[in-house]
């Protein structure tokens, strides 16, 4: 569905000393720099497949997606999204398509949302009978009731970015580009978004690129995560494999029911943290059942879970070396 090949995308940005006199020699004699803000990116994206891509801000991900979604002109390389050139904008690719901006709007902001829902469908020429039956499944999947006919600008965030996915999504485009959807919503707001794009990518069958600096929203959705850094791409590849091989322990998070010693428990593997009845313990992933077992057996655990180490952690890791290399 995806298919992009060496693509570059470069800027030529002014460099100004401060002060009026560098404003005055500026004005003469202008220097400049040139930035890659995407250098030599290259991936395949299947019908269907819901992939993360990450990368600390100015990576390189939004123009990535402006890209793929027509609306930059690579400097070189090629994508083709749906069979489409991106950048040609074709009437029919714009329909295959949709690009969601959790920063922007498309919302009239003195109008009701059923109003820019009404704009939408005369645009991508949506049948009366589609559109009736899309929007009673998108009030169903986002409980939209109550919240269509209230101007746009007294919507809180959360309602706003309701309206947003349901406007942005209502010629059941094929291929869905997410930038930060679920920003500055609060936990249950980000779990409702979560679960429509989930239920939306199952019924029609969608691809869907996904940025996101909350890691919750990656791992609920996504198994498969490309990481950028600098304009490259770093990772490519399945988000369980990246744990596995970027951290070789599990960590045993206990509850005791009595203190015990730091010593003890660093005799059955290295702490990573200890307070009072509650410690966490890192053990490698092959003897994880193994030792769980002995701790069970042997002290007085009130409670054991066992988990990954954090997403986050790990993809700061995975940033850490290659700041090293370079």
């Amino acid at each position: 569905m995806i298919e992009v090949a060496n693509l570059e995308k470069h800027y030529t940005v002014n460099e100004k000393e401060p002060g009026i006199a560098g404003s005055l020699r500026s004005f003469f004699s202008r220097k400049t720099k040139t930035v890659k803000a995407v250098d030599g990116v290259s991936f395949k994206i299947a019908a269907g497949e819901m992939v993360g891509f990450l990368g600390a801000n100015g990576a390189g991900k939004t123009t990535t997606l402006k890209m793929l979604a027509g609306l930059l002109h690579p400097t070189a390389g090629t994508a083709k999204v749906a069979g489409f050139t991106p950048f040609e904008r074709r009437s029919s690719f714009l329909k295959t398509i949709t690009l969601v901006m959790g920063q922007k709007q498309q919302l009239l902001w003195d109008l009701p949302a059923s109003d820019s829902f009404l704009v939408n469908q005369a645009i991508y020429e949506i049948p009366d009978l589609e559109y009736r039956a899309t929007m009673k499944e998108f009030t169903e999947l986002l409980d939209l009731d109550g919240i269509l006919k209230k101007q746009v600008r007294k919507l809180s965030l959360g309602e706003r970015m309701k309206c947003e996915l349901a406007a942005a999504l209502l010629h059941r485009p094929k291929v869905l580009f997410l930038d930060e959807p679920t920003i500055g919503l609060d936990v249950n707001m980000q779990v409702r978004i979560r679960e429509f794009v989930a239920a939306y990518n199952q019924r029609f069958n969608a691809t869907v690129i996904l940025t996101s600096h909350y890691m919750a929203d990656v791992t609920a959705l996504c198994k498969r995560i490309i990481v950028v850094d600098k304009g490259h791409i770093i990772f490519d590849g399945d988000l369980s494999a990246l744990i596995e091989r970027s951290s070789p322990a599990k960590i045993v998070k206990l509850e005791l029911s009595k203190v015990i010693p730091r010593e003890i428990l660093e005799s059955y593997a290295p702490v990573k943290s200890l307070d009072g009845l509650f410690a966490e313990l890192l053990v490698p992933r092959l003897e994880t059942s193994k030792i769980a077992g002995r701790l069970l057996s042997e002290l007085p655990v009130a409670d054991v879970t066992i988990e990954d180490p954090d997403i986050e952690e790990i993809i700061g890791q995975l940033f850490q070396s290659q700041t090293v290399k370079s």
